[in-house]
Parts: C-alpha cells; sequence; structure tokens
C-alpha cells in the first residue's frame, strides 16, 4: 500500500513544474472524501477528471495527507478505484477511457494479493489477451463489480494466454460448503472460468428459494388432497378430482389463473414423485448458478407454454402436474451439457444422462398411456401430455440460452430476442385460438366438473 502510484503528467510550464516540486499535493480532509458512485456514474466522473483535482497522497508518508490517508487505511487500492473513479486518471491523463496494459499489470502486480486469485486470474488474462495494447475501464469495473461484459468475454476466450494455474478440482483443503459450491459449478458451467468465477463470487445469499418453495407447495397440495379424496396412488381416478379450482379443465379455460395453477395437482404419487427428484437435483443446483429470477422465468415460461400447447393440441383434454416447468429446466439443462460435451467436466455425465433420459421417458411414457386409458368418468378424458412437449421447447430455446451466458445479459444476445419473440408469438397464438377456435370447430367439450 506504500507503493507509489504512476505520477500525473506535469506541467507544460517549468516555474509551475519548479514551484509543484516544493509543495506538496493537496488533499481533502476525510469528510471531504467523495462518496462512492453510482455504477452508471463511475464512466462520467472518470471521463471529468482531467479538470478535477486528483484527490490521493503519492505516498503513505507524505506531510499533510494523513488525515485522508487514515481514513482510508481499511481500504484496498482496488477498493478505492471503484469509490474514486477519478483516481485512474492517474494512469489515463488524456481521459480516453483506457489505460495500457503495461500500467495494469504494474497495477496488478503491486496490488493483486487483495484480490481473489481466481479474479486476479482472470485480470491477467485480460490484459495478456488484449491486442491493442490497451484496457478498457469499463471492463474493469464490470469486473470488479461482479458483472462480464460480453466485449470482457471475448477478451478472455480469444486471449493467447491460457489459463496455467492448476483447476478448481485440484484444490485442496476445502470445507464441506466449499466442495459444495464447486460440485455445483462442476454440474452446470462448461468452462473452468466460469466455475473459478461462481466458486469466488457465490454467497448462497439469497439460497435458492424458488425451487424449494415450489417442491414445498406442491407436496402440501398433493397431501391435503390424498386426505381429501382419501386416495394417494392415482388421484385423478378418483370422480371428485377435477373439481379442483387449480387444474386446468376446457371448459374452464376463461379462468386465467388455471393455466399455472395447474402444476399444484398431480395424478398420483408417483407423478409427484419424479417431477419433485428431477426438480430439486436439476432445479436447485441451476438456480445456485444463474439465480432465481431466470430460473423462475424458464420454470414459469414451460408451465405456461405447457397448458397452452394442451389447449391448443388437445383441446378436449385436462391438464395437471408440473411437468411443463419441470422439463423446461431439464431439458435446457441436458441440452447446455451435449453443446458443452467436452467443457461439462461433471463425473459420469453419460450415465447420469441415460438415466435423466430414461426418467423423463417413462413419465412421458406414463403420461400417454393414462391419456388414452379409459376415464373413470367417461364424458371427461384423462389429463393430457401436451404439457411435456411444451415444457421440452421452451427448454430447448429459451432455457438454453440463459444456460449458455452466465453472467452476460441476456438483452445482449441475438438469439434470445429470437427465441422470445417466438414465444411470446405462440403466446398471442393461442390465446386467440382459445377465444374463437373452441366455438369455430364446433368440438365436443367434457361437461364442466
Amino acid at each position: 500500500m506504500g507503493d507509489r502510484l504512476p505520477e500525473p503528467h506535469a506541467s507544460s510550464s517549468p516555474a509551475v513544474a519548479a514551484s509543484s516540486e516544493a509543495e506538496e499535493i493537496e488533499v481533502l480532509d476525510s469528510e471531504d472524501v467523495l462518496p462512492m458512485a453510482a455504477e452508471d456514474h463511475w464512466k462520467a466522473l472518470f471521463d471529468q477528471g482531467s479538470s478535477s483535482r486528483v484527490h490521493f497522497p503519492l505516498s503513505e508518508e507524505s506531510s499533510g495527507s494523513s488525515r485522508c490517508w487514515e481514513g482510508h487505511r481499511h481500504q484496498t487500492v482496488m477498493e478505492l478505484l471503484l469509490e474514486q473513479p477519478l483516481l485512474f486518471t492517474l494512469f489515463d491523463p488524456d481521459n480516453t477511457g483506457y489505460i495500457s496494459t503495461e500500467k495494469f499489470r504494474s497495477l496488478l502486480q503491486r496490488h493483486g494479493s487483495e484480490l481473489d486469485p481466481h479474479k486476479l486470474e482472470v485480470l491477467l488474462a485480460l490484459a495478456d489477451s488484449n491486442s491493442e495494447g490497451r484496457i478498457c475501464y469499463q471492463d474493469f469495473v464490470n469486473l470488479m463489480s461482479n458483472k462480464r461484459s460480453n466485449s470482457f468475454r471475448q477478451a478472455i476466450l480469444q486471449g493467447n494466454r491460457r489459463l496455467c494455474s492448476k483447476a478448481l478440482l485440484e484444490e485442496t483443503g476445502l470445507s464441506l460448503s466449499q466442495r459444495l459450491i464447486r460440485h455445483v459449478a462442476y454440474e452446470t458451467l462448461p468452462r473452468e472460468i466460469d466455475r473459478k468465477w461462481y466458486y469466488d463470487s457465490y454467497t448462497c445469499c439469497p439460497p435458492p428459494w424458488f425451487m424449494i418453495t415450489i417442491t414445498i407447495v406442491e407436496v402440501a397440495f398433493f397431501l391435503y388432497n390424498g386426505v381429501v379424496l382419501d386416495r394417494f396412488v392415482l388421484q385423478v381416478t378418483h370422480p371428485l378430482y377435477l373439481k379442483n379450482a387449480l387444474l386446468y379443465h376446457p371448459q374452464l379455460r376463461a379462468q386465467a389463473w388455471r393455466y399455472l395453477t395447474y402444476i399444484f395437482m398431480h395424478a398420483g404419487i408417483e407423478h409427484l414423485g419424479l417431477n419433485v427428484v428431477l426438480q430439486l437435483l436439476v432445479g436447485v443446483p441451476l438456480e445456485m448458478v444463474h439465480g432465481a429470477a431466470r430460473i423462475s422465468f424458464v420454470y414459469v415460461a414451460g408451465v405456461v407454454a405447457g397448458s397452452l400447447a394442451v389447449s391448443v393440441a388437445d383441446m378436449t383434454a385436462p391438464v395437471v402436474g408440473s411437468s411443463g416447468g419441470v422439463y423446461a429446466l431439464v431439458s435446457a439443462h441436458l441440452a447446455n451439457i451435449v453443446m458443452n460435451w467436452s467443457g461439462m467436466k461433471c463425473q459420469f455425465k453419460l450415465l447420469r444422462m441415460a438415466v435423466a433420459l430414461i426418467c423423463m421417458s417413462f413419465e412421458f411414457g406414463r403420461a400417454v398411456w393414462l391419456r388414452f386409458h379409459p376415464s373413470a368418468y367417461p364424458p371427461c378424458p384423462h389429463p393430457s401430455f401436451m404439457a411435456h412437449l411444451g415444457g421440452v421447447m421452451v427448454g430447448i430455446t429459451l432455457g438454453v440460452i440463459i444456460l449458455r451466458n452466465y453472467e452476460q445479459r441476456l438483452q445482449d444476445q441475438t438469439l434470445w430476442w429470437i427465441f422470445l419473440s417466438i414465444y411470446l408469438i405462440f403466446v398471442v397464438f393461442a390465446i386467440f385460438w382459445n377465444i374463437f377456435a373452441y366455438s369455430l370447430l364446433d368440438l365436443k367439450l367434457p361437461p364442466p366438473p
């Protein structure tokens, strides 16, 4: 911390230069130090650096600067650079928005011990990969704020430097929680640099609450229905099953909530059991890595696509179960593994993929059999299996884009907008289909429950 930072360019006036050598750099009192600026203002402050004073002592020993330095002694240089972007003007006197890789490496060599080792590794890779000999200030801000832009990722992936440190899997002396986080990283992320990034950044705050909450609610509703109907296996065959206000029924399709709430109703314990296992084994790790917002979007999009697919392709059948959301997550995860086969380092991945596909096929086969099995109440058929296929389509489109872009802005991905547009077009089409097609086709629907 006592090392000197590069001095700003001297004034062109010899008299001023001679005078400045005898004067100490002016600093502000600790109470006048600039507060942390919002991220979107950092760049603007940086660009204004040439017309502002640099409120930072050149050395710890500078007389008259002790009060300012004492106010920052508990902070690292990297933290100060983020809190006061004006300090970067010492490295960018021309206010170009860039600093040379030589100065950047010098900064890392002096203060790299203040960073997580994996983050330092990525910064060094960024410095070595840049062919233009300069580093964008915003890339530094993105990395230190745990946000990575597309340009930052491309600089790393296209760089000529290979990360030569040992892999995360080879690190020893880890606690149980650290081993769990490392395991999740290898289960879900195909690139070593992403796995190290996740390992350093994950804090379990917030925990994977969405998948756990959904699972608890589904189990609670199933147990409640089991007690009311006095049946836990093939509840769907009970005469009163369809009277529940949560499941989707073609005669009650105007009740919009049923397109979502049908996930809390299951055909039986065999249906619920497989969905819950897949939700927890696949959904929870994915939420730990990609966050509740992204995973809940894939899940809910699969649920809505499932019920709408039934209303379009199997118009006379009801639908129950969370298979639409589950199949969206699982198919996205499996597709991501296949597309990044060489990079995925999870153990026994071929065997585990085979087991997952067998379980999904078994569940889908059970749904198809039940759909065409003679109904216990002939006017209404058993629930449809089309929700499974709707979930799969969401998973291999929107889901794959989300899982392939860890810590990247989805709005910067062209395919994201393409698949999202297709999904929204399908939703609008299905809405109009439900409004007009049933009357135009003159279908004979089962009576309302």
